[in-house]
């Protein structure tokens, strides 16, 4: 078994703002496992909010990780393969990609059949207007005209203006994510006001370290309350679960496919709704996380939506349905060739 990666620079059709900046483009990283003439491809998307980056993880990759024998590469996943990545969740996420991606291939079953996902039970997703330019609202809502439902990234002086917006170009239902932008107080003023304008639900809207407020404004607000940067691996769900409705579950956040099926399993026990989400991403990220979207409540796997230049063919979107390509593994596919890319 041999072990390859490719950095690439994805590029933002807008830029993609949240409450604690801007970005034009991500570097992420590719890694292949490669043997049997089959191709385990992964991603990682590392993100500056958890103190990961792409440099890390290709000084980790350069230092050396040794792959056990493909019969052992799953039954050795967390004391073989995850225990060399130094704790950097998005590099353990794009080795368990890779590492099912080929496993599955060489089995004959799509990822979805290995967790026992219904291939059909997809959910719908929403699609993502980050925080930018308020006039150019009505163009990002005219690209969402495939899905069902809106996502609005808030936690500025201008929510309200940037709901307005939203609202005066359609009614489809929003969320919301203040990505941990606002203060208890401003979190259950805008959770009243919002509950008026068919919003579903808020996530993260204050602190990850304000837990006891969030599970004030649990209380307080009309409208469901939502975990992201508070619900990073599965130990989080018992400690977080008085103060939340239900978390997101990005793979980048928990480290692998394995880990978000435990998290799926954990929040189920706690009552918890779940979403699936991610960072933005291309192709090979999003799908790997759509292969899991069966077993969920919600999806925002719209990462390689936002992007003008996905190297990769995967999971697909039918009246903002999920579709889930059709081969074994991943499913995914190089769309050209693309110089160091597999």
């Amino acid at each position: 078994m041999e072990l390859s990666w490719e950095t690439y620079r994805i590029e933002c059709t807008y830029p993609f703002g949240l409450s604690r900046g801007t970005a034009d483009y991500y570097d992420i990283l590719y890694v292949y496992f490669l043997g049997d003439g089959i191709i385990g491809r992964g991603e990682a998307a590392p993100s500056k909010r958890y103190d990961e980056s792409t440099p890390q993880i290709v000084e980790v990759l350069e230092n050396g990780i040794e792959i056990p024998s493909p019969d052992d590469i799953l039954e050795s996943w967390e004391t073989g393969i995850t225990a060399q990545a130094e704790g950097i969740k998005a590099l353990e996420s794009a080795l368990s990609m890779a590492a099912l991606d080929w496993w599955c291939q060489k089995d004959g079953i799509s990822l979805h059949r290995y967790f026992h996902a219904e291939k059909e039970n997809t959910p719908l997703t929403s699609f993502t207007v980050a925080i930018g330019e308020i006039d150019n609202i009505p163009q990002k809502i005219r690209e969402a005209k495939p899905y069902s439902i809106i996502k609005v990234k808030l936690g500025t002086d201008e929510d309200k203006n940037i709901i307005n917006a939203v609202r005066g170009c359609t009614d489809k239902p929003i969320r919301v994510d203040a990505n941990e932008g606002w203060t208890l107080e401003q979190g259950i003023e805008m959770c009243q006001w919002l509950s008026e304008r068919n919003v579903q639900f808020v996530e993260q809207p204050l602190p990850a370290e304000a837990l006891d407020e969030t599970s004030v404004l649990r209380d307080e607000s009309p409208l469901p309350i939502f975990a992201d940067e508070n619900s990073l691996t599965s130990e989080d769900i018992p400690r977080i679960a008085y103060a939340f409705d239900g978390i997101n579950i990005k793979l980048m956040k928990c480290g692998s496919l394995f880990e978000a099926k435990r998290m799926i399993d954990f929040a189920r026990e706690h009552d918890l709704k779940i979403m699936l989400g991610c960072m933005v991403e291309s192709s090979i990220g999003v799908t790997a996380a759509a292969h899991l979207s069966p077993l969920v409540d919600f999806a925002d796997l719209d990462g390689n939506l936002l992007i003008s230049n996905d190297p990769y063919n995967g999971v697909g979107v039918e009246n903002g349905k999920l579709i889930l390509p059709d081969g074994n593994g991943l499913g995914v596919s190089l769309k050209g060739k693309i110089e160091g890319l597999k």
